[in-house]
């Protein structure tokens, strides 16, 4: 009888990060943050946080996200989606530092509009998204050489949404291409094919299809998805060449839990309802719903509906909750039964807050958010054709 050996199983780099025994700048998640931080149960956090920002006066500009959790919420000086947040800061020259309730990708943008005297901190460096970490440089860079092998770079613009790395904002950038938000996508994509033949439209599948064939009258047969795991993206060279879209395999993890099961599920539950999507979701359930627009769309949209109308609504928990509160003259329930929080968003917690406001009040940087000059320089040149759209 033979005695079994040990198994040499040794971790992949995602797994490492993911375990927080390894760091890496450039990714998402899993990155480590040093600091002590104070107790959750401390019942003087509110204070701290009040008395650190006193402190730094108008040397602080605190951003907070619309899926940040309330107790956070409640310190920021403006609120409101990724890019509308970048450029509130970029607007306070006067803000030595610039504390982001928000993800990694967000931070980064911030730091790239910014001037070079400002400094950007994100209070939790493992709070990140998922979605942006879909697409890597090195993956980008390798399909460029399938559409280049395939004859269609050339006549390919590449269109990245703003939920992606600077490294991807950068290519974007450098191949003549250009940012979107969720809503100025049909914008982006209008001047994209005025610029080329083909879009390649990264990191979101979900806002480029439904944009494509929602907004602009592309047929789902126009798009194709590039798998990165896949040799050649597990496309044809002829797959690459009929298609208009060609639609990076990445998604929103709590945009795409939502289904045509939870459309359906609502409309019997409550009656009347209308059902608001963003359009990170599926394309099945941005076709089922009654209203499909940006985090700022479904706040306008529930700020002039009727008193009394019945609202279900497929987005972040903690924007959902909070318009439910906001109006409780009108039924405001969350589209699926499943409670679904942004994981990575929720990570900047009071105690993280803080913990940051404590540290620059007390002249010490915490959490930098930089990137490099040539990376900002690229990345920069595709957020400013954005700004330069019509």
């Amino acid at each position: 009888m033979t005695t079994a050996q040990p198994l040499d199983v040794q971790p992949t780099p995602l797994a490492l990060l993911l375990l927080g025994r390894e760091a890496d700048p450039k990714s998402e998640r899993g990155v480590e943050c040093p600091g002590d931080l104070p107790s959750p149960s401390d019942p003087d956090l509110v204070a701290r946080a009040r008395a650190a920002k006193e402190k730094l006066g108008d040397k602080v500009f605190v951003l907070g996200h619309h899926y940040q959790r309330d107790e956070v919420i409640q310190f920021a000086d403006v609120t409101g989606d990724s890019f509308k947040l970048a450029r509130d800061a970029a607007a306070r020259p006067e803000a030595e530092y610039i504390v982001f309730c928000g993800v990694h990708f967000m931070a980064e943008s911030a730091d790239i509009l910014t001037t070079d005297d400002q400094k950007v901190v994100l209070p939790d460096l493992a709070a990140g998204c998922s979605m942006a970490d879909m697409a890597t440089a090195e993956q980008v860079a390798e399909c460029w050489d399938v559409l280049t092998d395939a004859g269609v770079a050339d006549v390919t613009v590449p269109v990245s949404y703003m939920n992606s790395s600077a490294d991807i904002k950068a290519f974007t950038g450098k191949h003549g291409g250009t940012i979107c938000t969720s809503s100025n996508a049909k914008r982006a994509l209008d001047w994209a094919f005025e610029q080329g033949e083909k879009v390649l439209f990264l990191p979101d599948q979900h806002l480029g299809r439904n944009t494509a064939v929602r907004d602009m009258g592309m047929s789902l047969e126009d798009c194709v998805v590039y798998n990165p795991h896949k040799p050649g993206g597990g496309l044809t060279a002829e797959q690459l060449r009929d298609a208009k879209m060609i639609l990076w395999r990445g998604h929103c993890s709590v945009h795409g839990r939502f289904s045509l099961e939870s459309v359906e599920d609502v409309r019997t539950r409550v009656p009347g309802v209308n059902v608001l999507v963003h359009p990170e979701c599926k394309h099945e359930v941005v076709a089922a719903a009654d209203y499909v627009g940006s985090t700022e769309y479904i706040i306008k949209a529930l700020d002039a509906a009727p008193a009394g109308s019945k609202w279900a609504i497929g987005t972040e928990l903690n924007l959902v909750r909070r318009l439910a509160n906001a109006h409780p003259d009108k039924e405001v329930v969350f589209l699926d039964k499943t409670v679904c929080f942004c994981s990575t968003m929720n990570r900047i917690d009071l105690p993280h807050l803080v913990w940051a406001l404590e540290s620059l009040a007390e002249g010490k940087l915490v959490n930098r958010i930089q990137v490099d000059r040539e990376t900002e320089g690229f990345a920069k040149l595709a957020l400013e054709r954005m700004l330069a759209l019509p």
